[in-house]
């Protein structure tokens, strides 16, 4: 089980979206304030878009799809990622891609709460 959500973690890299691409320039090499974050990962039975282990943090970028057809799916997957004592941060797309810096300051601001 764990290969196989390791393969797909690794071809959801290959797949990323433009907001995906961007915000990871922005994290990746703890570029936000040091805080290191990993993207793609398996945590908890899902993969999760970023992480920031140390705050246990997850950021979620969703597309317009999980506005209409997959919010029930992401409630559970939200509350069972709670459960598991992280903290879940979702935006949109076009969050990421019109207002970066808006985004970053709210991932820091829930960083500095942890």
């Amino acid at each position: 089980m764990k290969v196989e959500a390791t393969n797909f973690a690794r071809s959801l890299l290959r797949r990323e979206t433009d907001a995906e691409r961007k915000l990871w320039h922005a994290l990746r090499d703890r570029r936000l304030s040091g805080w290191k974050f990993k993207r793609q990962v398996p945590r908890d039975g899902y993969i999760v878009d970023f992480l920031c282990v140390d705050g246990y943090l997850v950021v979620e970028v969703d597309g317009s799809q999980h506005i209409e057809d997959r919010v029930s799916y992401d409630a559970v997957r939200t509350k069972a990622l709670q459960e598991n004592g992280y903290t879940v941060l979702r935006f949109l797309n076009r969050d990421v891609l019109t207002n970066l810096h808006g985004v970053l300051e709210g991932i820091l601001d829930m960083l500095s709460k942890r």
